[in-house]
């Protein structure tokens, strides 16, 4: 399938989902959002791919949320509490078709992972990272909470203080930290980034491919057992992105990327 915004090339068991808005850091708008969410549901019944590697395009891996994307806060704008509270569920439905691919994946990151673009590795299995990689959650710096499920998945990586420190702080954080934390599996040389990620996709294609997505599922569902608790935070987002706050920082980023 041809996508506006995003490439799929797949290569004998190898297939890698890039994303493709290098103008803008690969922001997420919503058309972006749902051409991954395709992507990801592509691979359901794709029984050849062993291993999908997620990547982004230019500068940056993604730098979150697209805050020009019209699409987006038009509805929160007219008032519409419940259409607004609908469009934070794509959000959820993105990092659920991520973490519902049934083959092995792999984050590759560099540049910025910011807001959205730290929750869709945080839904991989693997993240390798450049040495100059940077990844964090500014939302709260918006006046917003973290949404789309991804909460839990922070948590299980680092555990409870540095899942605060991370959410509640909303700074970038270095690629040697997020290491040392367990968010990120590996650092490398930048130069080496790619053929690092792909020597590792082809290690775990190697893998008898029954077993090794039989013990992924497993695993995901324990790490999800208690994601219950975040049924609302889409709600909360809607609630959130009202205040003043939020407005303020948005208008201010808008202004300055004019």
């Amino acid at each position: 399938m041809n996508y506006e915004y995003l490439r799929v090339e797949k290569t004998d068991q190898l297939a890698t989902i890039i994303l493709a808005r290098p103008e803008c850091g690969n922001a997420l708008s919503l058309s972006l959002m749902k051409e991954i969410i395709d992507a990801a549901n592509m691979f359901k019944y794709d029984t050849q791919t062993r291993v999908v590697i997620i990547k982004g395009q230019g500068k940056h891996f993604c730098v979150g949320a697209d805050l020009k994307d019209e699409d987006r806060w038009k509805a929160g704008e007219s008032g519409d509490l419940l259409a607004k509270s609908r469009l934070t569920q794509i959000g959820r439905e993105l990092i659920e078709a991520i973490l519902g691919i049934n083959q092995v994946t792999i984050a590759s990151l560099h540049g910025a992972a910011a807001g959205g673009g730290a929750c869709i590795p945080s839904a991989c299995d693997f993240r390798i990272a450049s040495d100059s990689a940077v990844l964090g959650y500014p939302e709260v710096k918006l006046g917003m909470n973290l949404s789309w499920g991804a909460l839990p998945l922070c948590y299980n990586l680092v555990g409870p203080s540095i899942a605060k420190r991370l959410l509640m702080g909303g700074e970038l954080e270095k690629a040697s930290d997020l290491l040392t934390w367990g968010f990120i599996d590996e650092v490398v040389d930048g130069k080496s980034l790619d053929l690092r990620v792909i020597e590792l996709a082809k290690f775990y294609a190697d893998r008898p491919a029954m077993a090794a997505q039989m013990i992924k599922r497993s695993i995901n569902a324990i790490q999800l057992a208690n994601s219950g608790i975040m049924h609302m935070d889409g709600d909360q987002n809607a609630l959130t992105t009202l205040g003043e706050d939020f407005k303020e920082a948005r208008e201010s980023f808008v202004r300055k990327n004019k």
